[in-house]
């Protein structure tokens, strides 16, 4: 339309009188969880998390400003080395092929070098909510965005690489081959992991607001590296389905988080602190989420976010949509608890387009 805003001029004016906050994610190498249940056991085993899940660790921190050089006293021997330039934010790529669109964002933002420790165990956390379609109706993660984090991974030393989800519609086992992400996964050398029910845990939400205790699935708070890797699709509860939300597949008990849902979606993130989130925006279902079936309502716009700040990630890919960030409850409950940011235009957000 003829009115429509510029992205810049719409980013510009959307994080007029939002503050600074502090970027957290997940640290690597929680301990160990107690005991498991077997599938006979009445109650769920407890877990409280370990104290260095809140711990935050920012990527995009430098001593030096581009420019800057460091001094040294006459006389003395130089040991200044270049200056480094500060990483961005939040990268934000466009072109025709999954693959180069995260390979950039990755390389952009320092690579998977800083996200993943050798040797170190990652789970890589799509959306396969339901086995009703195949990812081009853009209800499920795009499989080649999975299976080029999964490579990244390896390509940097990882150990093992699962990929898992908790599926709502369908089994696991049927989700996992309609979306055509078990096939790309497996060729790229990841494993495929079910999820059953004994092996969520009992943990306790220490910064939780409303929702202060809920059932984790276990390797989720014991791996090296959480990537969460939502699609970017309209939900008719929350508008959007976005990084926040698609954490609720790790958790056994979902109906509980729709009461309240905004302030429970922060609260479990406040949790489970993903080490890096990139949004899927190759495809995005405009309306009839979360589960689609309808490709009139799906728009193809070949685009990843990627960022290790989940709520500033989240709120750029909201702009897809034609929505501001505070549009949104849960990234207001999340700006107030302090998981990230949503002032997009104060943020350092590298845009590459990607030719063919």
């Amino acid at each position: 339309m003829s009115n429509k805003m510029s992205r810049r001029e719409f980013l510009s004016s959307i994080g007029l009188g939002l503050g600074t906050l502090a970027i957290h994610q997940l640290l690597a190498g929680c301990k160990p969880l107690n005991e498991i249940a077997d599938a006979n056991t009445a109650e769920l085993p407890t877990s409280t998390p370990h104290p260095s899940i809140a711990t935050s660790i920012s990527p995009t921190n430098t001593s030096t400003q581009p420019g800057e050089t460091e001094t040294t006293s006459p006389g003395s021997p130089s040991t200044s080395e270049p200056t480094p330039f500060p990483l961005p934010n939040l990268v934000v790529t466009r072109g025709a092929d999954p693959e180069a669109l995260v390979r950039n964002a990755l390389a952009a933002l320092g690579g998977m070098e800083k996200f993943v420790p050798k040797l170190g165990h990652v789970i890589i956390k799509p959306n396969i909510c339901v086995a009703y379609h195949t990812y081009e109706y853009a209800a499920t993660t795009n499989p080649w965005v999975v299976a080029t984090l999964v490579k990244l991974c390896f390509e940097v030393g990882a150990s093992k690489v699962q990929v898992m989800d908790f599926p709502f519609g369908g089994t696991a086992q049927e989700a996992y081959v309609r979306s055509g992400i078990e096939e790309q996964v497996k060729a790229a050398g990841g494993e495929m992991v079910i999820m059953p029910f004994f092996r969520f845990v009992k943990t306790e939400i220490p910064e939780g607001k409303d929702l202060h205790q809920t059932e984790v699935f276990d390797d989720i708070l014991t791996c090296d590296a959480l990537i969460n890797v939502p699609i970017a699709k309209h939900h008719s509860l929350t508008r959007l389905t976005l990084g926040m939300k698609n954490l609720m597949g790790v958790i056994l008990d979902r109906p509980a988080l729709h009461r309240n849902l905004g302030q429970r979606l922060a609260d479990l993130t406040s949790l489970i602190r993903p080490t890096l989130t990139v949004v899927d925006a190759v495809r995005i279902l405009q309306r009839g989420g979360p589960t689609g079936g309808n490709l009139d309502n799906v728009q193809k716009l070949d685009t990843i976010i990627a960022s290790a700040d989940i709520v500033a990630a989240d709120s750029y890919a909201a702009t897809l949509f034609d929505l501001k960030p505070l549009d949104l409850s849960f990234i207001q409950s999340g700006i107030d608890m302090g998981l990230g940011r949503a002032d997009l235009e104060n943020l350092d957000i590298e845009e590459i387009t990607i030719s063919v």
